[in-house]
Formats: C-alpha cells, sequence, structure tokens
C-alpha cells in the first residue's frame, strides 16, 4: 500500500527556485480588469512558460534531484500532456530518453508537443493511465518514473510559483489553483502559508470531474464518475490517498465551475487580456468570477494555455465544446 506523502519543507521550496530558475519564467503576475466583481482579480500566468504550462518547474526540480545512475535508462511519466511536456523538455536537455504514457482523450496539440521535444508517446485507455498514476510507475518499463503530481521534489517545485505571487501581492487574501491531482495546490498552499497563515487556497474544479470537491464533503477520499471534456488538464477520477492527508490540510475548500463557465472564462481572457489559456488554466477565473472567494485581493493561477486551435476557435464564436 502507497503511504501517505511527506510534504516539503518551506526551505525545500525555496532551494528548489534555484533550479527552476535556470529553466522557467518567473511569470508576471497581472491584475484582470473586470467591473461587478466584488474582489481584485490578479492572473498568475503559468500558460508564458516555455512549454506553455507550470509542469516544468515541477518536472525540473524532481529530475535535478534524482540519481544520475537511475536517469541512465532514461525517465517516463504519466500526463494528459504538460507533465510530459515538462519531463520532455529537461530529459532533452539532459540527454536521455523520454515516454510519456498519455490517456487516450489527450488533445493531439499535446501529443505533437511531446514528440516535438524529442520524446515517444505511448496511448493507453483512461483507466490504464489512471493506473500508472496510482501505482506510481509501470511494471516492466524501463526508466525512472517522474509522477506528475505525488512526488515532493515536483511539489516543491510547483511552490516557487507561491514564493512570486508573495513577492508581487505580499496581502493576498485567497489563491485560487486547479486541481487535478493536488501537487501544485499543495506546493503553492505550503509556500504561501508558511509566510502568510491567514491566505486562502482554494481549489477550482470542473462539475463533470470533481474528486475533491466529492472528498471533502465525505470525509475521505472519494472515486467518482469522470466524464471527459475540453478541460483536459485537471478533473481525475479520484484524490490520491497519499494525497488526501496533505491537501486536506492546506485546502480552505473546492470551488466547482461549469464546462460553459470555464469556456466563458477562456474567451474573457482573450478579449480582455489577450491571454490564451485552455480550460485548467481558466478554471480559476471562471472560480473567482462566481465570487465564492474570501478577500478582495485573490489570485488566479492561470496553470497553462495549451488548448487546440480548433476548440479555441469554437469557444471564442461562443460554442461550449
Amino acid at each position: 500500500m502507497i503511504q501517505a506523502l511527506d510534504p516539503p519543507r518551506p526551505e525545500e521550496i525555496a532551494q528548489a527556485r534555484e533550479r527552476v530558475a535556470l529553466v522557467a519564467v518567473r511569470t508576471p503576475l497581472v491584475p484582470l480588469e473586470i467591473a461587478g466583481v466584488p474582489a481584485r482579480i490578479y492572473l498568475k500566468l503559468e500558460n508564458l512558460q516555455p512549454i506553455g504550462s507550470f509542469k516544468l518547474r515541477g518536472a525540473v526540480n524532481a529530475m535535478s534531484l534524482a540519481d544520475p545512475e537511475r536517469l541512465r535508462a532514461g525517465v517516463y511519466t504519466a500526463s494528459a500532456g504538460n507533465m510530459a511536456q515538462g519531463v520532455a523538455w529537461v530529459a532533452r536537455s539532459m540527454g536521455i530518453r523520454c515516454t510519456a504514457i498519455v490517456p487516450d482523450h489527450a488533445p493531439q496539440m499535446k501529443l505533437d508537443a511531446i514528440e516535438r521535444l524529442g520524446a515517444t508517446t505511448v496511448k493507453v485507455p483512461f483507466e490504464a493511465w489512471w493506473r500508472v498514476i496510482e501505482e506510481h510507475g509501470d511494471p516492466g518499463r524501463d526508466g525512472l518514473f517522474i509522477h506528475p503530481v505525488a512526488d515532493p521534489a515536483v511539489i516543491a517545485g510547483n511552490g516557487t510559483i507561491g514564493l512570486e505571487i508573495l513577492e508581487d501581492l505580499p496581502d493576498v487574501d485567497s489563491i485560487l489553483v486547479p486541481y487535478g491531482g493536488g501537487g501544485l495546490l499543495s506546493g503553492i498552499a505550503i509556500a504561501v502559508l508558511a509566510k502568510r497563515p491567514g491566505a486562502r487556497v482554494y481549489a477550482c474544479e470542473v462539475e463533470t470531474a470533481a474528486p475533491l470537491a466529492a472528498s471533502l464533503a465525505a470525509g475521505e477520499p472519494r472515486a467518482i464518475e469522470h466524464r471527459p471534456s475540453f478541460v483536459d488538464g485537471i478533473g481525475g477520477r479520484s484524490v490520491l490517498p497519499e494525497m488526501w492527508p496533505m491537501v486536506r490540510g492546506l485546502v480552505e475548500g473546492s470551488i466547482l465551475v461549469t464546462l460553459e463557465e470555464v469556456a466563458s472564462a477562456i474567451r474573457l481572457l482573450v478579449e480582455r487580456t489577450r491571454v490564451v489559456a485552455e480550460g485548467a488554466g481558466a478554471a480559476p477565473v471562471a472560480a473567482a468570477l462566481k465570487g465564492e472567494a474570501e478577500g478582495t485581493k485573490v489570485v488566479c493561477v492561470v496553470s497553462g494555455g495549451n488548448i487546440d486551435p480548433k476548440k479555441l476557435a469554437r469557444i471564442l464564436s461562443g460554442e461550449t465544446p
């Protein structure tokens, strides 16, 4: 049985920042000018990373700390697209082999990006893909498995986002984070709460796949019916048991948004700020517009911008794919 994960310490996140800074961009925090919302909304634009996603931070930290001998056989990960790009980016710079196990609903745009970075993709049914995440690897496959979520080094790399938010907005009240497996939320929360204990960190989930909301309501990890949608970067089948104790102790709650609200947020970001966000990246903005987060200064983590151009075109024309 997989044990509960030991969270990274704040000092480990500070140390991760030095490694992450060699590869990732220090992304800006910009205001979203919009009337009729009780809070001042800010956007942490992780879509501006070289791979279009925050996942580069965790990948570079984990692989920088890995035993060089274990890296010789290469690396692999399980990802809907963004973590695979992060691992592939770092693997290319290290000159090692990389394989990405991807679910059968992964967007072709992300698959093409993974292969452009020199990695090999292996497409499997969603259930088989989720099993690799749950079991922390694929038996019989060579290479070091880089878990997309449940790895303290990955979480510490993600936490560098929290340090940057506090530098730019020391009196932030609430931070809204898309929830896939909890690695992004946990890293940010650990970094922020260590320096600003009164801040609140909210998960943002889409109603078609919201395992954290179901688990918080039940008081224990719960599996849910997963319905694939254009919001492909978040929404697993369940809360990973090893992540549950950490997430439960850090999160203020989960704000649910609809597919229509996410599509509307994507349109808003393009029209008002010229920012292109994928569904997961726009979910915090959709959540902020609902006005459920406490405080007057709210940060939305725009986690990525890797959205299929055809789906983006449909959304901008008023549709919800």
